[in-house]
């Protein structure tokens, strides 16, 4: 996308335009009808196209070609050029997206200026987009525990393909970081990734917000997926799309183009689907809030997205990660964890997982009294709390039971605990809480507690009966 495509119906007009263009430095390509023009289009797109509106014994005249190339190559800037200028043509020419209009017979200087200004304005845009990508592509994967690399090697199965991925798992667990690190690693790396929040769209703006609209008053406004060309939409909560969409992204899904909202030609696009959802998506088809179909086409490679109760393992990781991102990003404290707050924190129930846990860091580097390690009396909770006196208060549950039924299920709860945060480890667990291994798995038996794979690590349970 370096060179000049000039297409002009008069060859003294095209050849003068690329002398002189050549002379400055630029290459050029030439064509002397829309064949020729759409030929050059669809082999390689040039940088800059120089377009005369009025082309003899062609099947498309400079405004049909201009529309082709702002659905199909929205980048390219085209500097429209015609011997019969008026108003009216101008002003349709900058409505259907060209850069500027020049009168026939033009000034060499003129035409010289537009030219340099429409290469440098696309030169920025590409930057531009180019440093939204690298922002994009930032997003890091973290973590050691077991669960984390079954995950990590599902998605690095599936970063060189291009088919559709659907990611499951609760809320806040990571499922955009895990489609942003797919992009990153995949052949389409250096393609937008543009991410659509099903959830917080309005159901009736929906249908322009993603495929654009086109009217005579504003021309065209492409729309998401448009944006997304030669690269990745990822649909967050897809559940929450509306089911009249629905069947409109089934019909993308299956021609790869659309028609904007008022429009009547259609937008060729090539992309790569990845959808999440926290909810169950056959619920939904039963319930008729979701198209069967649709639901097959996405889901085509199926991964789940641990929760971080399992993998606990990897919250001071991440915990460690956070504070480093948050003093390079805010200028927040760099602190590290105490082994006691670390600690703590492997044993709280986390219902907004990562992103809470993540929440809670920044909490707690914005409002800490020093620069020193992070201290569990820091680390805010909603389990149970020490009293003043450093005296534990008891749930209401617990206290309302006997002693030797309150030790077993205090014991339980607190090896049950354990296990996890060391993701299954009993002899890390053994040795965490003070027991032999095997006195340990006595307990554990007479407790009822076992051990079970689940997301690619071991997690503790109580056995069913």
């Amino acid at each position: 996308m370096s060179d000049i495509l000039i297409v002009d119906d008069e060859r003294d007009i095209r050849e003068l335009i690329s002398d002189i263009l050549e002379d400055e430095g630029y290459a050029t390509r030439l064509a002397g009808n829309s064949d020729e023009c759409m030929a050059h289009l669809n082999t390689e797109p040039p940088g800059l196209m120089i377009l005369d509106i009025w082309l003899k014994d062609s099947r498309m005249d400079g405004i049909d070609i201009l529309k082709h190339v702002k659905r199909d190559n929205p980048d390219v800037p085209v500097v429209i050029i015609s011997g019969h200028g008026n108003i009216e043509i101008a002003v349709a020419a900058i409505k259907q997206g060209a850069y500027d209009f020049i009168e026939k017979p033009f000034n060499i200087d003129q035409l010289l200026v537009v030219i340099r200004r429409a290469m440098e304005t696309s030169r920025l845009r590409r930057e531009n987009q180019q440093l939204r990508r690298k922002d994009n592509q930032s997003a890091e994967m973290v973590g050691e525990s077991a669960a984390f690399r079954a995950l990590l090697g599902q998605l690095e199965k599936v970063t060189k393909s291009n088919g559709r991925v659907m990611l499951t798992g609760p809320s806040g667990s990571g499922k955009e970081v895990a489609a942003r690190h797919i992009h990153a690693q995949s052949n389409r790396a250096g393609g937008p990734f543009v991410s659509v929040n099903c959830a917080t769209i309005e159901a009736d703006r929906m249908e322009e917000v993603l495929f654009g609209r086109e009217n005579s008053e504003r021309g065209v406004e492409p729309g998401l997926l448009e944006q997304a060309h030669g690269g990745v939409i990822y649909f967050d909560e897809v559940a929450d799309m509306p089911i009249g969409t629905q069947s409109k992204i089934l019909r993308v899904l299956v021609e790869q183009q659309f028609l904007r909202v008022g429009g009547s030609d259609k937008v060729r696009v090539d992309l790569r689907v990845i959808s999440s959802t926290s909810r169950d998506l056959e619920a939904e088809i039963a319930a008729g809030t979701f198209r069967q179909e649709l639901y097959h086409r996405l889901n085509v490679v199926p991964i789940a997205v641990p929760s971080l109760a399992d993998r606990r393992e990897d919250i001071p990781v991440l915990a460690d990660y956070f504070i480093e991102t948050l003093h390079r990003t805010q200028g927040l404290p760099q602190r590290r964890l105490s082994e006691e707050a670390a600690a703590l924190m492997q044993t709280m129930i986390w219902p907004g997982n990562v992103r809470q846990l993540r929440n809670v860091i920044e909490r707690i580097l914005i409002l800490g009294d020093g620069t020193g390690e992070i201290e569990t009396r820091e680390v805010p909770s909603d389990d149970e709390k020490p009293a003043e006196d450093g005296r534990v208060v008891l749930s209401g549950a617990l206290a309302t039971l006997p002693l030797r039924e309150a030790r077993e299920a205090f014991e339980r709860e607190y090896l049950l605990t354990q296990i996890n945060r060391f993701g299954g480890n009993i002899s890390k667990t053994a040795q965490f809480v003070g027991m032999e291994r095997s006195a340990l798995h006595r307990k554990l038996k007479s407790l009822g507690v076992v051990t079970s794979t689940k997301s690619g690590g071991r997690i503790a349970r109580i056995e069913a009966e």
